[in-house]
């Protein structure tokens, strides 16, 4: 459809961000109905779209002198865009009639930051409502291909390219990382913050895919359900952390004993 746009020398994808957004489709029904004035064609789309109007009216400049092939043409590829979101939306119905007995697994991995009803029912799909062919979440990643590789001649790492595996679960897997980095307030978006820096960002967010990877095993697997700890530390690991300190003056010679501020909490 771009294409056949830039043929027809109108620039529409040059100002929006989205070619079948709301806004951009209204412009581009009315292109295929016929309306040859760059005006009307700007003022159909939404108020608060980025795009000045004058903007927009020049990308779309050309309508004036756009053929009737052009504007046949891009009938077709609307109509034919409608009919695969109607397929689209039908097999979800599909498969979330499928999955009707497994409800409770499906909530409990949409319930992980990133993940929804769509890709908590894919992830289901591909390996099962409880991820029972693999005996840990270390085999699943694996088979999803979301670990590290280890590529190695004379004990020497030539590459550590993750392997190929599960095209469907590595393609959800990095649109839910991505979506679950910027979820405000996540671990997720605070350990994309920590690796990144580091990393650059195609490497974190595989480092948050394959995170998530091993979470929906457990949720799967053990039937458990997600807890966003978000900026507060997570119990674990503060007592790992005081176990490691406390261990650390013990080696010096002092004699320490750790208590809670919590009169309830137990002594570590």
């Amino acid at each position: 459809m771009e294409a056949l746009l830039e043929d027809a020398r109108i620039k529409l994808s040059s100002r929006v961000s989205d070619l079948l957004g709301v806004s951009s489709r209204r412009m581009l029904y009315g292109l295929a109905r016929g309306e040859k004035d760059p005006a009307v064609l700007a003022g159909l789309a939404d108020p608060g779209l980025r795009a000045s109007r004058e903007q927009l009216q020049d990308a779309l400049s050309a309508a004036a002198t756009m053929s009737s092939l052009h504007r046949e043409l891009l009938g077709l590829f609307l109509a034919r865009l409608e009919l695969i979101e109607k397929q689209i939306e039908a097999l979800n119905g599909y498969i979330a009639k499928a999955l009707h007995g497994h409800e409770g697994a499906v909530q409990r991995l949409a319930e992980v930051p990133g993940f929804g009803i769509d890709s908590a029912q894919q992830v289901i799909a591909e390996v099962g409502p409880t991820a029972g062919t693999f005996a840990s979440p270390a085999e699943l990643a694996s088979w999803v291909g979301v670990c590290p590789g280890r590529e190695e001649s004379a004990e020497v790492s030539k590459n550590n390219r993750s392997p190929m595996g599960n095209r469907m679960m590595r393609r959800v897997l990095n649109q839910v990382a991505n979506a679950a980095v910027k979820s405000k307030g996540s671990v997720y978006q605070n350990l994309y913050r920590r690796l990144v820096v580091r990393l650059g960002h195609n490497k974190a967010i595989w480092a948050v895919a394959h995170r998530l990877c091993r979470l929906a095993w457990k949720i799967l697997h053990q039937g458990v359900k997600y807890i966003e700890y978000g900026e507060r530390p997570n119990p674990k690991a503060v007592r790992k952390r005081a176990n490691k300190l406390l261990r650390d003056l013990k080696a010096l010679g002092y004699q320490v004993q750790i208590t809670s501020a919590s009169p309830e909490a137990p002594t570590l």
